[in-house]
């Protein structure tokens, strides 16, 4: 199967860039956030003339904002030829998987042993907000929220630099999960995994949550097989 083409879109007024920061991570940024929303899907095609002209800057923070996806494996680039969002690469998404469940097993289960009002609230809000996206339809903010509820795990635990690191190696698991999201009922399961995590911790049940979580993190990779039987070509071994 030919591998789509993606043609630059420009940039809307509300999408400019902020001249008060550096150019090159806002691209990288909104560039990574394109590809794992699958809206620059795997095999799609990266020029840097169209990327400089559609956020207004020169060739050199692209460049800069490629290197970075490069080095994160969501792009592959080919001197003198192309740069192409590259396919999702399933060892990677499984040693990312890995990591993110070594930490937050270690979280929930902190968080669980201490009391915190205000934890609860904060993610029976995001819950809340993943409730409305869903109804809504509206599945990129599905999963932000969802990376936010985790997020402020995260922070609860004091461990805002571990999510920072998590997030740099999500690439291709979060490619996996938003392909696996509008499986019917994901985002049923994934509102109601989270409910049950937010009531062990609230309820000081650290192996509840630990359980919960383990359940949570393994639905992606527990689906795999339909995802790769789906999309073929945007797997890679």
């Amino acid at each position: 199967m030919a591998l789509p083409s993606v043609q630059h879109r420009a940039a809307a007024p509300a999408e400019r860039l902020d001249r008060s920061r550096q150019a090159a991570p806002q691209v990288f940024a909104r560039l990574r956030d394109r590809i794992t929303a699958l809206e620059l899907p795997p095999g799609a095609p990266l020029s840097r003339a169209g990327l400089a002209t559609e956020y207004g800057l020169s060739s050199t923070p692209i460049r800069d904002a490629l290197m970075r996806l490069a080095e994160e494996g969501l792009v592959e680039v080919f001197p003198q030829h192309a740069t192409l969002v590259s396919r999702i690469d399933v060892r990677q998404a499984e040693l990312a998987h890995f990591l993110r469940q070594a930490l937050e097993l270690e979280i929930v289960r902190m968080l669980a042993l201490r009391a915190d009002a205000a934890l609860s609230s904060d993610l029976d809000a995001l819950i809340a907000r993943q409730r409305r996206f869903a109804k809504d339809g509206n599945l990129e903010a599905f999963m932000a929220a969802d990376n936010e509820f985790h997020a402020r795990l995260y922070a609860a635990a004091d461990k805002q630099d571990l999510w920072s690191l998590v997030r740099s190696r999500s690439g291709h698991i979060d490619r996996l999960r938003r392909l696996h999201l509008p499986s019917p009922g994901r985002t049923q399961a994934i509102m109601k995994h989270h409910r049950l995590i937010a009531q062990a911790i609230s309820d000081g049940k650290p192996e509840e949550a630990e359980a919960q979580l383990r359940t949570h993190l393994s639905g992606t990779l527990g689906e795999l097989a339909t995802i790769r039987s789906r999309h073929p070509h945007y797997l890679k071994e």
